[in-house]
């Protein structure tokens, strides 16, 4: 999701100006990840991780020591059986010493070192995946709570792109940051501690120099990649999106035959990360041939100095191979810094990207002592007094709305598309607050009661429903997750749907595809309405259930919602006035304001708006019937022009 990514640096050469608010995320986004490391109360999270940091240490000074039982070996080797690192010469020395120093020091070493490093990286491993799945569930639930209006504006694929990437990214902080890039300035600070006592500063200073200007080029180069890095997120994370979004509208795709329109789009954002990958794959070659050349060098001056110790007999061949080898040892793990450095970098930006993402503010929330709804009976009563909202400032939806439904009635809205009908409902299910006005259930003020106690006490038969790619049976049981499978197939059966899923081969388990694609309109409607009786709330909301459905399908659902209906406090919200002739009071909503209100044949003797509305809806379907009256006859006639 682009508004997600970080945009490129517009200096990139001098990062002056951004290294210091780079600086600032990065320690902020590391002490946001540190209540993970060291979580409060559990006890057994943080022995682990005093037990990976002792066995690191561990790990690391078995390391540093093995070169000295290497050098000591080579001593005895010798030809002149040189002493400077053992205590014996000759042939019988070096039998018994050379055994011991390659066996017990250099052998045991490694083996220590490497498995000190295997179980660090075990007894750490429960900590790291307890915070990645910690924080993910926290993101996931955090993502649940936003606002509908964050929903509307969400690109799916990014979005699910920048959590992918965020959660990666706590690993690659907590794997590279705390094993490799915290040991290495350990094991550096030993050896030049070791390399100054056992030779004298001129070696320890050239390691230090040398160190310092490997460090210094690495992390100048890897900061100047990183714009690259950071571009090829924001390319990825659009093509991700178009190629979701393009997937998700596969229908629509094919309608138009836009195919070639959708690969184009994709390509596009494919081709700027081709780019941007290219150019970090050059700045890393770079990278790699700059490190070469300083690790050589180094390399070159302290053989220098070895091999004139060793030719003006101050110094043993062991020591030449000592230091030699400690260099080598050292920049083993320095080689890896430019690649351990940019994805701690990039790790630290994609868990800020997430940090980020958690730190977007619910617009609708519980306030401070807000309590759930207390029922009043079996059914409800539903109130809005003079409700004033719009979605914009500018532009007001419902002005002045005022309603109320007693218990166990039944309240229908109508009115000209944008009139605020469906904005009703997501008032009442407060996704969204009134401007002002209240909203009252059982005379309680929706404002003052949980989210949750609210929409435990509503269901809604939705104009396009919606279902999880999963099975029937699981689609149904959504409605009361805790039902048993005979009330799962009671509820089927009152929504006239047990008929329909007798006929498939594997009945309740199948599946129903992405967003219910393989059910029809008027299949998915019947699930729809049996969730919703398993759920059995006390006020119902048909927000125009039916006006997606031919007329067949209509009189049938319309069956099934009278049933869902009885005994309930219901809102109707529909286009196709037909179906809310039986309510005990219609409204008619003209631009946000109720234009009309009464029953049915009140509101068609007044000769209003709804009548109109009524007229001409009528005349629509006479001209409907009357095309299907004429094809009826049409069809006949060529059947028998076709066998004659």
């Amino acid at each position: 999701m682009r508004s997600m990514a970080s945009a490129p640096p517009s200096n990139p050469v001098g990062q002056g100006a951004a290294a210091a608010p780079e600086a600032a995320t990065a320690t902020r986004t590391m002490r946001m990840l540190l209540p993970y490391l060291w979580p409060p109360g559990d006890t057994m999270a943080r022995v682990r991780v005093v037990a990976a940091v002792a066995l690191l240490i561990l790990a690391k000074v078995a390391t540093v020591y093995v070169p000295i039982f290497y050098a000591k070996a080579v001593d005895h080797l010798a030809p002149k059986g040189a002493h400077a690192l053992g205590n014996g010469n000759g042939p019988a020395a070096a039998a018994i010493t050379v055994p011991i120093a390659l066996i017990v020091g250099y052998c045991l070493l490694r083996i220590a070192s490497g498995a000190f490093a295997e179980l660090r990286d075990a007894v750490f491993a429960a900590v790291q995946q307890r915070a990645v799945r910690r924080i993910a569930m926290q993101t996931f639930e955090h993502l649940h709570k936003l606002s509908l209006r964050f929903h509307l504006d969400r690109h799916t694929g990014g979005l699910s792109r920048a959590i992918d990437r965020g959660t990666t990214g706590i690993e690659q902080v907590l794997r590279f940051a705390v094993f490799n890039i915290v040991p290495t300035l350990f094991e550096l600070a030993l050896v030049t501690i070791i390399m100054w006592r056992i030779f004298d500063w001129r070696y320890a200073l050239t390691t230090i120099v040398a160190v310092a200007l490997y460090v210094a080029f690495t992390l100048i180069f890897t900061n100047y990649r990183v714009r690259y890095r950071r571009l090829m997120n924001d390319s990825d994370a659009d093509a991700q999106t178009k190629a979701v979004d393009s997937l998700l509208n596969y229908e629509t795709v094919k309608y138009f035959g836009n195919e070639a329109l959708e690969i184009q789009r994709f390509d596009r954002a494919l081709e700027k990360y081709e780019r941007a990958a290219t150019r970090s794959q050059v700045m890393l070659n770079l990278l790699n041939i700059g490190q070469s050349i300083i690790i050589a060098l180094a390399l070159g001056a302290i053989m220098l100095l070895s091999a004139r110790g060793v030719a003006s007999g101050h110094m043993t061949v062991g020591r030449f191979v000592l230091a030699n080898t400690y260099l080598m040892q050292l920049y083993t793990p320095l080689n890896f810094l430019g690649f351990v450095y940019r994805e701690v970098k990039q790790g630290l930006v994609d868990t800020e990207h997430l940090f980020r993402l958690m730190r977007v503010g619910a617009e609708i929330a519980d306030k401070p002592g807000a309590h759930p709804l207390v029922p009043q009976g079996r059914t409800a009563a539903l109130t809005f007094e003079d409700v004033r909202f719009g979605y914009n400032p500018e532009r007001e939806i419902l002005k002045g709305v005022s309603f109320a439904i007693p218990p166990g009635g039944n309240l229908a809205v109508v009115g000209p598309t944008g009139a605020g009908k469906s904005t009703l409902t997501r008032l009442l299910f407060r996704f969204y607050d009134a401007n002002s006005g209240a909203i009252r259930i059982d005379g309680q003020d929706l404002r003052d009661l949980t989210q949750e106690s609210i929409r435990a006490a509503i269901g809604v038969v939705p104009q396009d429903t919606v279902l999880f790619n999963d099975t029937i049976r699981y689609n149904i049981a959504y409605g009361r997750p805790g039902a048993t499978v005979a009330e799962v197939e009671e509820a089927a059966r009152l929504a006239q749907l047990d008929a329909f899923i007798k006929t498939l081969p594997q009945g309740y388990e199948t599946k129903v595809g992405e967003r219910g694609l393989k059910l029809s309109g008027g299949e998915k409607q019947r699930v729809a309405i049996a969730r919703t009786l398993l759920k059995n709330p006390a006020i119902l909301i048909l927000d125009e259930a039916t006006s997606a459905l031919d007329t067949k399908t209509e009189q049938e659902i319309q069956t099934a919602l009278r049933a869902i209906a009885q005994d309930r406090t219901t809102l109707t919200i529909a286009h196709r006035l037909s179906t809310v002739v039986d309510a005990d009071e219609i409204l008619v909503l003209e631009h946000g304001q109720v234009a009309e209100r009464g029953s049915h044949w009140n509101l068609l003797a007044h000769g209003g708006i709804y009548a109109k509305m009524w007229a001409a809806q009528a005349e629509q379907e006479e001209g409907a019937a009357a095309e299907r009256a004429v094809s009826a006859e049409i069809v006949p006639q060529t059947t028998k022009e076709v066998i004659e």
